[in-house]
């Protein structure tokens, strides 16, 4: 499919570009949209015939609100919390359905993005692209995917020169000195089809010390491009390259004990460094007409992290990931019933190294994990209102014992609108290298006793497509149950090592959504997620029960202008306090952020914008003490060729 970028063409779409003449106002059916996250095959899955709960980001929804940091636009996902340690640049954590920061599983396109050295993906270092496609897959996907996949996957899918063709640039800058800047130039010749893009967000930042006045700087920069080859019709090489650098500044708690406001956040002199470079490699192959298909790729991903006081290296680590995969999927069938088998092997090696300075020769030690995962998967897609699927995984790991996950799902939809879906399915969590072999025996202390965490969980919703399928609604209640959680004990002493849980935690709620084309210039889109997760019956931290946000935009039909107004809604939810006031689990107030951003046209290729963050100046703390930003306003310029 080719998308459009024009902003006219992109209005008459609810879900999808719309590949054809602007005078084509009838939006794309939401039947075609394909999920690929779903399977490892790679013909993907129609979201009409899958059972999981999916929402699907558009790289209209990313150019209307303007989004420039990922985590943001996440906000906007049922069953997603968003956590963030002060302003742009702190540490931004993602949880899904009540899980884990670490139980999503972060893929760029295609390739694992998790930080080693962490076992989890810090959002703080995801640049928005201007022309980026975003597939979040919701529930246990262990089965695809092996490990860190309990609460779902999120896809952040950048488009080919295909896709998205021509060269184009913005530059912004507004409050607290923040600049930002990007370039992209695609296209296709011949068989060469590329696609390279880059990124640079600046900020003098803020205080997040509520006695504080130090501002916290970031610069958040990267570089990357997908390239693919055909060298003939059924065989292509495709390569992925990826480098992104990020510096911040930071802020630490004060845990001296007599000292003036302990265990809150203070201005410091910290700060980190972290880059890192993910490249992939792989050759698709294609067999009878299509129908079988063979894929072949080599990806890894190498990170260095700096922390730093006073601009004194005081930790730091070196990590790699490489992982190599085989998936071969056999379709067969017709067009009543086709039925698609698919197998993978997936062989991954981690390596970390602390290389920091005050360290003993146990902790300076390379340590290593490796791990073999099998998958076999059958789906079936009869007509097109049902689908059918199931998948099998068992991994073998050099560490652990061996782990089997499992996943179900089914898709009915009637011919009236109405779509019944559901899926269960089972997850694991591997500890990490941090978690097995430490990383200072002064403050963290490694558990290489540690268990694997595994989850088990269900879903099932109710969809309704009305209006001619220009608008959709999903009501969707999951349950969820987690068992060996790992957690961090301290001593007397505040030396800290992980451990096991012995009770479970639990997980369940409701997701709805809202979407909908209104006329042929009106596009909205609202969420909301109720949550119940608790630990040994109490609830747990940064995980808000009530969630919601709304979305409003307006687009020109001669493509003149464009506004949207984007609300967020953030409930109470509970935080850990480190402090000597109040109880240990401390209350954090409910917020609700307004952003409105617009553009206007100059010409058929330079278009101006504007928008306004937390239109009311509203007062808020994702994580408790950590202070964040208030009212600000960006405008620049945009081109395209």
């Amino acid at each position: 499919m080719r998308y459009s970028v024009s902003r006219a063409a992109l209005a008459a779409a609810l879900l999808t570009f719309s590949s054809n003449a602007l005078a084509d106002t009838k939006p794309a059916k939401t039947d075609e949209e394909i999920v690929v996250t779903a399977t490892r095959a790679e013909k993907g899955i129609p979201r009409k015939q899958l059972g999981s709960s999916v929402t699907i980001v558009q790289p209209i929804d990313l150019n209307l609100r303007q989004v420039r940091v990922v985590s943001d636009v996440l906000r906007d996902i049922p069953g997603i919390a968003v956590s963030r340690a002060g302003s742009v640049g702190g540490l931004t954590q993602v949880r899904m359905r009540g899980a884990e920061a670490n139980h999503t599983l972060v893929l760029i396109d295609g390739m694992e993005a998790s930080d080693v050295y962490a076992g989890e993906f810090d959002f703080a270092t995801l640049i928005s692209d201007d022309v980026a496609r975003i597939e979040v897959l919701r529930g246990q996907q262990s089965a695809l995917y092996g490990s860190d996949a309990i609460g779902g996957v999120i896809n952040y899918q950048t488009l080919s020169g295909a896709d998205a063709p021509g060269a184009s640039g913005r530059i912004e800058a507004g409050s607290f000195g923040t600049v930002g800047a990007a370039a992209r130039i695609a296209g296709v010749d011949g068989g060469f089809d590329y696609a390279i893009s880059g990124a640079l967000q600046r900020t003098d930042g803020v205080p997040s010390s509520r006695f504080g006045t130090r501002d916290l700087a970031a610069d958040n920069a990267v570089i990357s491009g997908r390239f693919t080859y055909d060298f003939a019709a059924n065989f292509r090489i495709r390569a992925v390259g990826r480098y992104v650098n990020t510096e911040a500044d930071t802020n630490g708690q004060n845990f001296n004990f007599g000292t003036p406001n302990y265990g809150y956040v203070v201005d410091g002199a910290g700060s980190y460094k972290n880059q890192a470079f993910y490249g992939l490699v792989a050759a698709d192959l294609s067999l009878l007409d299509g129908a079988w298909t063979h894929s072949v790729t080599l990806q890894g991903v190498d990170g260095n992290r700096d922390t730093l006081d006073a601009n004194v290296l005081i930790a730091a680590n070196e990590s790699s990931r490489l992982k190599a995969s085989y998936v071969t999927a056999y379709t067969f069938g017709s067009d009543a019933v086709r039925h698609t088998l698919t197998g993978a092997v997936d062989y991954k090696e981690e390596h970390y190294q602390n290389t920091g300075p005050g360290i003993n020769a146990a902790q300076a030690l390379k340590r290593q994990i490796a791990n073999t995962g099998y998958v076999a998967q059958y789906d079936v897609l009869i007509g097109e209102n049902i689908g059918l699927g199931a998948a099998i995984r068992y991994d073998d790991n050099d560490r652990f014992k061996g782990a089997t996950t499992y996943r179900v799902t089914g898709s009915y939809a009637f011919d009236f609108g109405l779509r019944l879906h559901a899926a269960a399915g089972s997850g694991i969590k591997n500890p990490t290298v941090t978690e097995l072999f430490g990383f200072n025996p002064n403050t963290f202390i490694g558990n290489p006793n540690l268990k694997p965490e595994r989850s088990e969980g269900w879903e099932a919703g109710l969809e309704y497509a009305f209006l001619d399928e220009r608008a959709r609604a999903d009501v969707t209640y999951f349950n969820n149950v987690l068992k060996d959680e790992i957690y961090t004990a301290f001593s007397p002493t505040f030396v800290s090592s992980p451990a096991n849980r012995l009770t479970d935690s639990t997980e369940r709620g409701v997701e709805v959504s809202v979407q909908m084309l209104i006329g042929d210039s009106w596009r909205a889109f609202a969420s909301y997620t109720y949550l119940d997760a608790k630990e040994n019956g109490l609830e747990e931290v940064r995980r808000p029960p009530n969630i919601g946000s709304v979305n409003l935009s307006y687009i020109d039909p001669d493509d003149r202008f464009s506004g949207t107004l984007t609300v967020r809604y953030n409930g109470e939810t509970f935080d850990s306090n480190f402090t000597l006031v109040g109880p240990s689990r401390i209350t954090l107030p409910a917020y609700t952020l307004v952003n409105f951003s617009a553009d206007a046209r100059l010409t058929d290729k330079v278009r101006v914008y504007a928008r306004v963050e937390n239109l009311t100046d509203e007062t808020y703390e994702d994580v408790y003490t950590f202070r964040t930003s208030g009212r600000a306003f960006y405008a620049g310029v945009r081109a395209s060729f």
